[in-house]
């Protein structure tokens, strides 16, 4: 049977997953942004490609020349977005079921080439109680701390 960690894994690693899918597996690393707060779920995903940070729709400006381009259109980023809400509902309703703290912010980074997988977690409010930060203002300022520190 499927213990709790064992679920809430699996649906990280979905996350994961499609924002690999998204880049045809050519990242060096992936990072992920899901935010659930009050009735507020939102998400956002950026890489790291030959040593440049970069958001999805920027992903073919670091490609070197003789690289087959992404599909970076919008419709194929919100297929992304979609699934990564989807998965952190499901987190939620898992919470729920299990009677646990569901996290308000998680920050996942896999890095492609080691297989290493690291997930930073918050439990307390981080917009919601912010009179002018919104989730995706978050999202922006981890985006360039993590540009800013190479991490």
């Amino acid at each position: 049977m499927n213990t709790f960690e064992d679920r809430f894994s699996k649906l990280q690693a979905d996350m994961i997953s499609i924002c690999m899918e998204y880049i045809e597996e050519r990242a060096d690393k992936i990072y992920v942004y899901a935010s659930c707060e009050e009735s507020i779920i939102s998400s956002k995903f950026f890489y790291l490609i030959n040593n440049k940070y970069v958001k999805p729709h920027k992903v073919n400006d670091v490609l070197a020349n003789e690289d087959e381009r992404y599909n970076v259109s919008s419709e194929r980023q919100f297929m992304v977005l979609d699934i990564l809400n989807e998965d952190i509902e499901k987190i939620k309703e898992l919470c729920l079921d299990y009677e646990k703290d569901m996290p308000t912010e998680m920050k996942l980074i896999y890095d492609v080439k080691s297989g290493k997988y690291k997930a930073e977690y918050k439990y307390d409010l981080v917009y919601t109680n912010h009179e002018t930060k919104t989730a995706r203002q978050i999202a922006d300022e981890w985006f360039e701390e993590v540009k800013k520190n190479n991490l």
